[in-house]
């Protein structure tokens, strides 16, 4: 299948454009890092606490900030987690300590920001470190809305309780009179004079100490690293040296745009973008592979052409196959990100950008990069005519500038 037969587009011919555009998206990443957003890591990378809250309602973020900062978390990030039904938010301290007293601290920071009414005298039944089957069973044996009732049925009754509100509810009551039908109306009695239902639950909380962040970073930063060298050494074994930098090159700018997007858009970098930064290393790098070797091919059947002319022809070539591969992964990640949820945007907020960018990097970066080494080659020793790369070990063929 081809969307495209015998395109004569002049790609080379538009080279100033298409540096004038990546100048433009790099050098606007690179102010955002350096002077604006700087590059916003995440809790995985820099250390800190996440805690994770479900609402009854959904939450408004604004909300949400204006009271951890009267409680003084000033530094707090509050982000919508998992899909929006769920009114599940994730709150991030930039706290450093690493000990299960500090995470507990750290939780019980944001539960006692969130908690705006409570009631004297009970406690909230969806806190759910607090309230376990232990603080349900002994109010329920205090109240004993059951007389003569075995102790048993009072583990019963706690246990049908705390499953209802952590299974069937998610973790978060709207109301105690959601039991009705689970358990009696006496029981709801009781636990009414004993418990009383916020409008949200601290559902878990995880901690990353700096030490751990610190190597998640270099580590990070070695897998991009070593993955360019690799693929670097790899072009140049295949085709020769100067394939393999303008191909490195071009997946660098791929990254440097990748990341500048999350800067100017201020959306954290987390393990997951890591992930995606990776995959379009070797997306990108497959796309201009295959521009480089229909470029290897030609210059052996178009020994008369300028080196130019068989680059824009070989694009030209292969631009069906460009446009039907890289389009129908770009429509994938778009559904992704589009519909994935809170948890995987950046991961597909990453891919999408990184698809277009790889694709058009493959076109406008690396090939030209491919023209100008040989033509300054050419200059620098005083000849018209470009030696055209060949394959290792192949003799070289020359064509005409």
């Amino acid at each position: 299948m081809e969307f495209f037969r015998n395109t004569n587009i002049d790609f080379l011919g538009r080279k100033w454009y298409f540096l004038t555009f990546s100048l433009i998206f790099s050098v606007a990443g690179i102010f955002s890092m350096l002077f604006w957003h700087g590059i916003p890591l995440g809790v995985e990378f820099r250390g800190g606490t996440r805690v994770y809250v479900k609402f009854t309602q959904t939450p408004n973020n604004d909300e949400i900030r204006a009271l951890l900062l009267r409680a003084g978390l000033r530094t707090a990030g509050v982000q919508r987690y998992d899909k929006p039904e769920y009114n599940e938010v994730e709150i991030v301290l930039d706290q450093k300590e690493t000990s299960e007293q500090d995470l507990d601290a750290g939780k019980k920071q944001i539960i006692n920001a969130l908690e705006t009414n409570p009631v004297a005298g009970k406690d909230d039944l969806n806190n759910n470190d607090k309230i376990g089957f232990s603080a349900v069973r002994s109010a329920l044996a205090l109240r004993n809305p059951m007389p003569g009732a075995a102790p048993e049925e009072y583990d019963r009754i706690a246990r049908q309780v705390l499953d209802f509100r952590d299974k069937q509810r998610g973790g978060v009551l709207k109301s105690i009179d959601e039991l009705q039908g689970t358990v009696t109306p006496p029981v709801i009695d009781a636990l009414k004079q004993s418990f009383y239902t916020s409008n949200f639950g601290g559902l878990s909380a995880q901690i990353v100490g700096p030490q751990v962040g610190a190597q998640l970073k270099q580590q990070a930063t070695l897998a991009v690293g070593f993955s360019l060298l690799a693929m670097l050494v790899y072009l140049w074994f295949r085709f020769e040296l100067i394939y393999g930098v303008a191909a490195v090159v071009a997946v660098f700018h791929d990254t440097l745009i990748t990341i500048g997007a999350f800067s100017l858009t201020n959306q954290e970098i987390t393990l997951t973008v890591i992930a995606a930064i990776l995959t379009l290393v070797g997306y990108s790098m497959n796309d201009t592979i295959v521009v480089f070797d229909r470029i290897r091919e030609n210059v052996k059947l178009m020994r008369r052409e300028s080196l130019a002319e068989i680059v824009n022809r070989s694009i030209n070539q292969t631009l069906s196959r460009t446009i039907l591969t890289s389009g129908l992964t770009f429509l994938t990640v778009l559904s992704l990100f589009l519909f994935g949820g809170e948890v995987l945007h950046g991961f597909s907020f990453a891919l999408v950008v990184g698809i277009v960018i790889g694709t058009y990097s493959s076109i406008a970066v690396a090939a030209p990069m491919l023209v100008a080494w040989q033509e300054w080659r050419s200059v620098r020793a005083g000849r018209g005519t470009v030696p055209l790369p060949a394959q290792a070990g192949k003799s070289k063929v020359r064509a005409k500038v």
